[in-house]
């Protein structure tokens, strides 16, 4: 975000009851620095590097005292060694994951198919490229 926008959002958050402000700042925050930490990706990343960037996001966390990040702070450290393996290599999971919601979201609207073929079929289409607009269905 541009250091204008960043100003203009955090004169508005200031602005509102400390509340409902610091919350929302301490979650932009978090979202901030897990997007620094994430940026390193495919930049061949040093230890120090990311344990700083790693050590800031968990540092801000504790210090928030919110339930949600404390969960987010938790799920990050179950997935630290795939999130580490992303950084390193920049290889993700992403293609198969879109994939698989397709699947899903398609099984859950052919509820109504008796055939397990004819749910096979739908889902084959609805995964191809062509189907996805991918490629010019000429």
């Amino acid at each position: 975000m541009r250091g204008e926008h960043v100003d203009a959002l955090l004169d508005e958050l200031s602005n509102l009851p400390r509340v409902i402000g610091t919350p929302i700042t301490v979650a932009w925050n978090a979202k901030e620095d897990l997007l620094d930490l994430l940026a390193t990706a495919r930049t061949r990343p040093d230890r120090e590097q990311v344990r700083d960037l790693l050590y800031r996001f968990y540092r801000r966390r504790a210090d928030a005292d919110l339930p949600e990040l404390q969960r987010l702070a938790t799920t990050v450290e179950a997935w630290w060694p795939e999130i580490l393996a992303f950084l390193h290599t920049g290889i993700t999971n992403a293609g198969s994951e879109g994939t698989n919601r397709v699947i899903k979201t398609v099984a859950r609207d052919a509820h109504g198919f008796r055939d397990p073929g004819n749910q096979r079929l739908r889902t084959r289409c609805a995964t191809t490229r062509r189907a996805r607009g991918h490629l010019d269905a000429r």
